[in-house]
C-alpha cells in the first residue's frame, strides 16, 4: 500500500477536528465512526510497511479519540470511555507519544466532567511523562493547563498555581516553534485559550476577580486572542463561567449580559457540555430570582 493513503487519512482527521468546531458533536460523531471503520479495515486487509502501519494505528487512535470526544459532547459518557480505551490501545500500537498524550488529555477532560479530578490529574501526568519524546512546547502548555484544571477542581491551590505557571512558561517556548513543529491536534490551543483555562481555574479556586481579569485578557491577546467565531461551544461555556465570576462579584447585570452572549454565541448548536454549564449557571442565578433582569433570563432559558 502506498504511504499516500496514510496522508489521506491524516488529512481527513484534520478536517474532522475542525468540522467538530463548527458543526457540533452530533453530526461529526457519525463521520468519525465511519473514518475509524475505514482505518481499521485498512489495517486488517492491506499490506504496508512498518512505518505506514504505525501511521495507520495513529490514525485509528485519533479517529477513536474524536469518537470519544463527540460521544462525550453528545451526553454519552460511558460510550466515550469505551472509545478512549480503544484510542489508547491504538496509540500504543503506533508507538506515537503525541497521539498517546492527546488521547490521555481528552480522557482527563472527561474524568474531570465526571467529577473525578484525581483521576484526571493522573491521566494528564501520564501524558506529560511523554513530553521529552514529543518535543512540542505547545502540547506541554495544553497538558499543563489540563493539569491545572484538575488541581483547581480539587481545590489544590499550590498545585494548580504551579501547573498554570508551567503552562505559561511552555507557551512562551512554543512561540519560537514553527507550525510544522507543532502537532496538528493542538491547533486549537493559543494564548487566549490558556487565559480562559486559567480563568476557569481561578473561578474554581474562589478567585472571581482574578478569573474575570483572565477572561478579559483572553479577548485582548492581540493576534493570539481567543477565537470566538471558530469555537462557538467553548466560547459559550467560557462566557457562562464569566457570568459566574461577575455574579460572585455582585454584578448581576453583567452576569446576565455574559449569559445572554453565551446563549447567542451558541446559536442552537447542540452540546451536552453547554447544557451542563447552562444548568449550573441557572442554578446559581436562581438565588437571585427576585431581581427582574435575572428573572427574565431564567424565564427565557427555561
Amino acid at each position: 500500500m502506498s504511504p499516500g493513503l496514510a496522508d489521506l487519512f491524516d488529512h481527513a482527521l484534520m478536517t474532522l477536528r475542525r468540522q467538530d468546531d463548527y458543526l457540533g458533536a452530533g453530526q461529526v460523531h457519525a463521520s468519525a465512526r465511519a473514518q475509524l471503520r475505514l482505518v481499521v479495515g485498512t489495517l486488517k486487509t492491506a499490506s504496508y510497511s512498518e512505518e505506514t502501519g504505525r501511521r495507520l494505528h495513529a490514525a485509528a487512535a485519533e479517529a477513536a479519540r474524536i469518537c470519544g470526544w463527540t460521544a462525550y459532547d453528545s451526553g454519552r459518557q460511558a460510550l466515550a470511555e469505551e472509545y478512549y480505551v480503544a484510542a489508547l490501545r491504538a496509540a500504543t500500537s503506533a508507538a506515537d507519544p503525541a497521539a498517546t498524550a492527546n488521547v490521555l488529555s481528552y480522557w482527563a477532560a472527561l474524568r474531570l466532567a465526571e467529577g473525578d479530578p484525581a483521576s484526571a490529574a493522573t491521566l494528564v501526568t501520564d501524558a506529560l511523562s511523554r513530553s521529552p519524546q514529543i518535543g512540542a512546547p505547545a502540547m506541554d502548555a495544553m497538558l499543563y493547563a489540563r493539569l491545572a484544571r484538575a488541581h483547581a477542581r480539587a481545590r489544590e491551590h499550590r498545585a494548580a498555581t504551579r501547573a498554570l505557571g508551567a503552562a505559561f512558561d511552555a507557551y512562551d517556548r512554543a512561540r519560537d516553534r514553527t507550525p510544522e513543529e507543532t502537532p496538528d491536534c493542538v491547533y486549537w490551543f493559543n494564548l487566549g485559550e490558556l487565559y480562559m483555562q486559567a480563568g476557569s481555574c481561578d473561578l474554581d479556586l474562589g478567585r472571581p476577580d482574578r478569573a474575570l481579569d483572565r477572561f478579559t485578557s483572553a479577548a485582548a491577546a492581540r493576534d493570539d486572542a481567543y477565537r470566538e467565531d471558530e469555537f462557538p461551544r467553548s466560547t459559550a461555556i467560557f462566557l457562562a463561567r464569566e457570568a459566574e465570576a461577575r455574579m460572585a462579584l455582585g454584578d448581576l447585570d453583567g452576569a446576565v449580559e455574559s449569559a445572554r452572549r453565551a446563549v447567542d454565541r451558541l446559536g442552537g448548536l447542540p452540546s451536552a457540555r453547554w447544557t451542563s454549564s447552562l444548568g449550573d449557571l441557572r442554578t446559581k442565578l436562581a438565588d437571585h430570582g427576585g431581581v427582574p433582569v435575572v428573572r427574565e433570563f431564567l424565564e427565557q432559558t427555561a
